[in-house]
């Protein structure tokens, strides 16, 4: 009997996916545990089994098309089995569920329309007072053709209303290329909104470039809510250091000098940084509404840029594990998200995050929270700059660092007294050992 393959919840906050890759064709035969397609989803690319052998008898959706959550991705079932009633239902539900999604649509824009057309018929309103106002008496009209016969033909004063008239401004519209559609030719919104200039003739040579709209994949949906939400829910604020890396930078070469592979400065914060959370509880939290959860482990999270943004995968027990631990997760980490096969619960349960921007010669920056995070650190350039040593100026190498902390959970002497420890396991990096 035939059955419809519906889109999967892969993830805990996925709403819908795409159809990244179909493994399969209509015709094919399937044995179960077959992977028959790979879905975007708002976290990684995730690949989708059937739990039944059959033949594929119909997709339903093509490579690149979103398909809602518990929507149907492709029908299953016996050869040459008919399935026209299963695809005239599939269709009928389709089809209600734009007509529902089209009605909204219709509703909103009658929404917004009658709001325009309140503000417009207000607009002439106040614009026929106004020029009622304006209107000379027959004297005055008389005087001004008196003037204007001993002056010249000056230019008249065109009729606009202060709304119009700063929308013009603001777009740099000269009011004297705009037809008024209002009373007595006055020109009010709605005219300065669909006013379409003409091309200057000098810029005729100019070369004019195609716009490109870009498809926003699930992931940066998911990127962007959770941003959004987490700027203007939390409130943030910024403390920095700049610090002395001078001895940072000679143990990390004596380090790589002596190990294969290489230990790189991102390590060896995100060490420091699980240190310092082990005396400092309030930063390792999250806000729950009615209490603050100190959690009992320090698992640090770091960004890692990816085409679509940004992932943050997590580094559990981060405080418990080595140097040559913590670099090689590291790698293994971010070449999976940088190939899109991070599993979701590879960047799920940070406590602490660690966004670093110093390879891109970045002196400093502030880095939004990644929630339920209360804190992120954003890690700045290694510089070589002058330094007053003994009274002397000499040579010396600086790093800034800001923490954005959320003040609902983490006061300000309470990150200055992190930021203090976190500097002084970097400024004395033997002193992670003890």
């Amino acid at each position: 009997m035939a059955e419809k393959i519906e889109m999967p919840k892969l993830s805990d906050t996925m709403e819908e996916g795409v159809i990244a890759k179909w493994n399969v064709k209509e015709g094919d035969k399937v044995d179960r545990g077959d992977i028959i397609a790979e879905v975007e989803t708002d976290k990684a690319t995730m690949e989708v089994e059937v739990f039944d052998a059959g033949t594929v008898l119909k997709i339903l959706a093509d490579e690149g098309e979103a398909v809602p959550l518990g929507r149907p991705m492709a029908i299953i079932g016996e050869e040459d089995e008919d399935i026209s009633d299963m695809l005239e239902e599939i269709e009928s539900e389709k089809g209600a569920a734009v007509g529902e999604k089209e009605e909204e649509q219709k509703k909103e824009a009658k929404k917004e329309g009658e709001k325009e057309d309140t503000v417009e018929k207000a607009e002439e309103e106040i614009a026929a007072t106004e020029e009622s106002k304006e209107k000379p008496s027959k004297e005055e009209e008389r005087f001004a053709t008196i003037i204007g016969g001993l002056e010249g033909n000056g230019e008249q004063r065109i009729k606009a209303s202060p709304l119009a008239r700063k929308m013009a401004e603001d777009r740099g519209i000269e009011l004297s290329r705009v037809e008024g559609s209002g009373p007595e030719g006055r020109i009010i919104k709605r005219d300065i909104e669909s006013y379409e200039p003409t091309a200057h003739p000098a810029a005729a040579a100019e070369t004019t470039r195609e716009d490109k709209e870009i498809r926003v994949s699930q992931m940066r949906k998911t990127i962007a809510r959770r941003l959004g939400e987490s700027k203007y829910t939390s409130p943030h604020y910024y403390e920095t250091v700049d610090i002395d890396v001078e001895n940072l930078v000679a143990a990390r070469n004596q380090v790589n000098d002596s190990i294969e592979g290489k230990i790189s400065f991102n390590d060896i914060i995100v060490k420091a940084a699980a240190m310092a959370l082990r005396g400092h509880p309030m930063i390792n939290s999250s806000w729950k509404e009615d209490t603050i959860l100190q959690h009992g482990d320090i698992h640090v999270a770091f960004a890692v840029a990816v085409e679509e943004g940004l992932l943050t995968p997590v580094i559990r027990n981060t405080d418990q594990k080595g140097l040559r631990q913590i670099s090689k997760e590291s790698r293994e980490l971010a070449e999976k998200a940088r190939n899109k096969k991070l599993q979701p619960d590879q960047m799920e349960g940070s406590t602490f995050t660690v966004s670093n921007l110093g390879m891109y010669n970045i002196e400093s920056f502030t880095a939004i929270i990644n929630p339920p995070n209360a804190c992120i650190l954003a890690v700045g350039t290694i510089r070589d700059v002058p330094v007053v040593k003994n009274g002397e100026v000499v040579p010396g190498k600086r790093m800034k660092m800001t923490l954005s902390s959320d003040h609902r959970i983490v006061d300000g002497v309470t990150a200055a007294e992190f930021l203090e420890t976190l500097s002084s396991y970097l400024q004395n990096p033997l002193a992670m050992l003890l």
